[in-house]
């Protein structure tokens, strides 16, 4: 036997089922993730302030809008040297991969921003882990992971670099 099923039938099935499979991102499940994977988390829901192996995080959310933001402090703007403003914006096209260098009330930053829902646990931690990369290479490679968007022109990553990219930064 044969079961047919009508197209708005199916369509309802697969809504339900693709809104259960991905289960949406917000404060709660950020903040337990937070919890989990930050050595020191302050603040309250949608504004945090963490420890992430050696550097500080800051975590924003608006929900009602559906965008999230992670930036680190990495140098006051006015300690620029000759130079390094281009680095960073030819950083952010070839070897900042989803988190990139922007200025910010008088400081050079490192931020992720994403829509908030659509954003997975694995894309969470994995941002985390890119704005520090990246705040820790300002001045040396210019990178948040060890993929390089460079056509023509292959650059090696220091090892250093590599290990980085591909650990669980350590809890202090």
């Amino acid at each position: 036997m044969t079961t047919r099923f009508s197209a708005p039938l199916l369509t309802s099935m697969l809504l339900c089922l693709s809104t259960w499979t991905f289960a949406q991102m917000d404060n709660a499940k950020m903040g337990a993730i937070l919890q989990e994977e930050a050595t020191k988390v302050e603040g309250q829901a949608g504004a945090w302030q963490v420890s992430y192996g050696q550097r500080l995080l800051l975590v924003i959310t608006d929900e009602t809008n559906n965008r999230m933001r992670i930036f680190s402090p990495v140098i006051e703007e006015k300690d620029l040297q000759e130079g390094q403003i281009r680095k960073m914006l030819e950083a952010n096209f070839h070897s900042a991969l989803d988190a990139k260098y922007s200025l910010y009330e008088g400081y050079v930053v490192t931020v992720f921003t994403h829509p908030l829902k659509e954003l997975t646990e694995e894309q969470f931690i994995d941002a985390l882990r890119q704005v520090v990369i990246l705040a820790d290479t300002f001045g040396t490679t210019y990178n948040s992971t060890d993929m390089i968007f460079n056509p023509g022109q292959e650059e090696e990553q220091p090892e250093d670099t590599k290990d980085r990219v591909n650990k669980k930064p350590k809890k202090t």
